[in-house]
């Protein structure tokens, strides 16, 4: 929890949140991907300052629970001083204890945003689905906290100015923001408009566009002038690494690869722009791909 002191910027963890994505999709399955359409809403997790602390904090925990399709875990919220935003103890359960920083007795209407965090490593630890290392694996959560409906939460909690500043989780607002944008590309979803800081929106704009440049990356044929102009550069150098006996492969700066399938077509290598899964087709014009993963259909100018 950044509290005060800088806050990152960027896209620091790019790489990270894509896996993270992507394990998503294949520990949960597109079906149940779907099923969390609806993301949680302002009204469910709303706190105000005449609400009593403990019974608001578990009100808002079985919403989060409720969300999360948890129905047999229950948390027991307490409050007390510490470095971080929240921690949660991932036993057994059916109990799991969630401790918030007691600025939250005071900073309420974060509470929610707290607590989705500290739920979805609930959630996430009966998938058995982790990364190895603590940095990661909070990427991890993040991204899975947002992806699933509840991280727009997350960056509304970001405010920051010349005398002070506030941010949850471990992705940066940007990030956040990507995560939140390639939720919306899917749902056809605005977070915006749940938005109370208006540092979010800035946030939420950049990583929208991150987002969309994911989209635009060749051989799509959303792909701009210069990505296809660099595209038919690489794809003549891999058609004739392959005629000269050499290996055609990845190239540096570039999303795509080129691989050779015996005696077949040249193929290409890319990412989903929805899951981040590669896909591989054949290097013979406009094509129609089906990501298997996450079943988006892509135009490809191969």
């Amino acid at each position: 929890m950044a509290n005060g002191g800088p806050v990152q910027h960027g896209f620091p963890h790019l790489e990270t949140v894509r896996a993270s994505i992507t394990a998503l999709y294949k520990r949960l399955s597109y079906d149940t991907v779907q099923t969390f359409a609806t993301s949680v809403a302002p009204a469910d997790v709303a706190f105000c300052d005449t609400d009593d602390l403990y019974l608001g904090a578990q009100r808002v925990a079985r919403e989060l629970v409720r969300h999360y399709r948890l129905p047999d875990a229950r948390l027991i919220v307490s409050f007390r001083e510490m470095t971080h935003a929240a921690s949660v103890e991932l036993a057994a359960g059916p109990e799991y204890f969630v401790e918030l920083n007691d600025r939250f007795r005071t900073h309420r209407r974060d509470i929610g945003a707290a607590l989705a965090h500290e739920v979805m490593h609930v959630y996430l630890h009966r998938l058995g689905l982790s990364f190895p290392g603590t940095r990661d694996n909070e990427i991890l959560t993040d991204t899975a906290t947002t992806y699933l409906g509840a991280g727009w939460l997350l960056l509304d909690a970001y405010r920051e100015d010349s005398a002070s500043s506030q941010k949850l989780g471990y992705l940066t607002p940007e990030e956040f923001g990507y995560v939140l944008a390639k939720r919306a590309r899917v749902f056809a979803e605005d977070p915006s408009v749940w938005f109370t800081s208006p540092q979010a929106y800035t946030a939420y704009g950049k990583g929208l566009a991150e987002a969309r440049r994911d989209e635009q990356q060749p051989p799509l044929t959303a792909a701009g002038w210069a990505g296809r102009r660099r595209y038919a550069h690489d794809r003549r150098h891999a058609q004739g690494d392959r005629a000269a006996g050499s290996s055609a492969g990845a190239r540096a700066g570039v999303p795509y690869s080129f691989t050779p399938d015996g005696r077949g077509p040249l193929r290409v290598s890319f990412p989903c722009p929805t899951c981040q899964q590669r896909i591989r087709v054949p290097v013979r014009g406009r094509v129609r791909a089906r990501c298997g993963l996450c079943r988006t259909v892509l135009e490809c100018d191969t």
